[in-house]
């Protein structure tokens, strides 16, 4: 797999344009695995997102809190690391922030369920 991926990037090479070539040659750009994997985990920001239509009732707590800590904890992670990655951290940054909002949506309605049951029971 490795000799097919070099293939296609030494192809590659050849077409990116002088604008681009910092970004293609950084220790975090294309080819290498720095740039790959916070691509690919935008996946779970978008769904999260998607999440955001699901009804609170049916939305896992130990699920988002564990997915909002990793954003947390790799967010400040790729900062630390050389050569610092800033996709990884934008990327963390938003499944946090989703992950977040998922935690706030279920807290509230959790809060608003227990309000209208002690108000049910006056």
């Amino acid at each position: 797999m490795s000799k097919i991926y070099h293939g296609l990037v030494n192809t590659a090479d050849r077409f990116v344009p002088n604008a681009l070539r910092p970004l293609w040659n950084h220790a975090a750009g294309p080819k290498t695995v720095f740039f790959w994997a916070p691509v690919f985990k935008w996946g779970l920001v978008v769904a999260g997102l998607s999440d955001l239509r699901r009804s609170p009732d049916q939305l896992s707590v130990s699920q988002s809190a564990s997915l909002a800590a990793t954003g947390l904890i790799w967010s400040r992670y790729s900062l630390v690391i050389i050569p610092k990655n800033y996709g990884l951290f934008s990327v963390n940054v938003f499944v946090a922030l989703t992950q977040l909002a998922q935690l706030y949506r279920a807290w509230d309605f959790s809060r608003k369920n227990q309000l209208s049951i002690n108000e049910s029971e006056k």
